[in-house]
This record gives structure tokens, sequence and C-alpha cells, in this order.
């Protein structure tokens, strides 16, 4: 397993922890143009769990990744939409009405994209 994917991996742990859903995972490895290899896109329903999975997939990339850390986290003040910029893999943690408005999924229509079953 290479260390983009083991990011991943420990990205999507981070958000299962915290009851994160609708999981998906978007490879833009093969896009040029792309500003990364990775998206990692979710759902949380309130600011609260934005901010609780935004503070979990920090604590499972450091801890299972090799130290990862984010270079950059924005939009915890207000917790509707968190980006974290992990270089080659971003994170975006919506709420559902951001989320759909702003339908990252679909920007990119040469991309993979992956969905993760949602944890009962």
């Amino acid at each position: 397993m290479d260390k983009t994917q083991k990011l991943v991996d420990s990205i999507v742990a981070g958000i299962q922890e915290k009851k994160g859903f609708d999981i998906v995972t978007v490879d833009l490895s093969r896009i040029i143009t792309a500003p990364c290899k990775h998206f990692v896109i979710c759902t949380g329903s309130s600011p609260q769990m934005v901010q609780a999975i935004a503070n979990s997939v920090w604590d499972f990339a450091f801890r299972k990744a090799n130290g990862e850390k984010p270079s950059k986290t924005i939009g915890e003040q207000n917790a509707e939409w968190v980006a974290m910029d992990y270089g080659t893999v971003m994170v975006h943690i919506f709420r559902p009405e951001a989320r759909e408005h702003y339908d990252l999924e679909n920007l990119w229509e040469d991309a993979d994209l992956f969905e993760v079953p949602n944890l009962d």
C-alpha cells in the first residue's frame, strides 16, 4: 500500500469514528490539472459533528499515517464546510446543504468515485 492510500484509509477511518456519512473518495490521480491526487468527501449533520469529524481525521491521520498533518485547515469557525489540505489528499467535511450546493463529487467528470458504505 502506498503512502497516499494509507493516508486516505486513515482519513476514512477518522470520519467513520465520528459517524460521518455519505463518504466518497475521488481519485484525481489521472487528471493533470487536479490540485491533488484524492479528495475525501463526507457529511456531518451539525456544526458540532463537522468539527468532531475534523478533529478525528486529524488524530487518525497523525497516529496511523506516519505523523501526517494538514498543511492548512479552513472553515472551522462556522463548521459548514471544513477543508483539510494534506498535499496529496484534500478532505472536505460538509453540512448537508453545503455539500449539495458545491457538489464536489461531480467537479471532474474523469475522476473515479468510490462510495464508502455508511456504518450503522
